[in-house]
């Protein structure tokens, strides 16, 4: 599955680089994250709990970040282990586009495999849930790095 996209942010490309770089922010951002902490510089672990149509499972994974070139953009990679629901790893591209001073657009390409109980639900189940997921994300994160006043 493939999700191409970009979100329009009301803030400076250093601030949105930051907020991508912060393991707090990220975690109130992630729908369902437990908890997000830095293992290393380019590397965090992530506990999150999903529910996927009757499916509900607890991922525990790591992210690990490369291809970095701040403020610009990362390949953000992940994978997680949800028990008997399955597995679920993925990447994406961010790359952060400078619209004016006060205004970054975060375009991102990004992909994902899953297997176990959650393959057997449908690829439409699936890819809706997925490009819900990372809508929520997006507006959680456009709303937390430039918050409106």
């Amino acid at each position: 599955m493939q999700m191409n996209d970009s979100q329009r942010i009301p803030a400076s490309k250093a601030n949105v680089w930051a907020a991508l770089n912060d393991p707090d922010i990220l975690r109130r951002c992630i729908p369902g994250c437990q908890s997000l902490e830095m293992a290393s510089p380019t590397e965090m672990v992530a506990t999150v709990v999903l529910k996927v149509g009757p499916v509900k499972a607890t991922f525990s994974g790591k992210v690990t970040l490369t291809d970095i070139d701040a403020p610009n953009g990362y390949r953000i990679i992940g994978e997680g282990a949800g028990g008997v629901a399955g597995f679920a790893k993925g990447g994406a591209k961010v790359r952060l586009e400078e619209e004016s001073p006060g205004i970054t657009i975060l375009h991102y390409e990004a992909e994902a495999q899953i297997g176990g109980k959650l393959a057997q639900l449908g690829s439409r189940l699936i890819d809706s849930t997925s490009r819900k997921l990372a809508a929520n994300f997006f507006e959680s994160f456009a709303s937390v790095v430039a918050p409106s006043s």
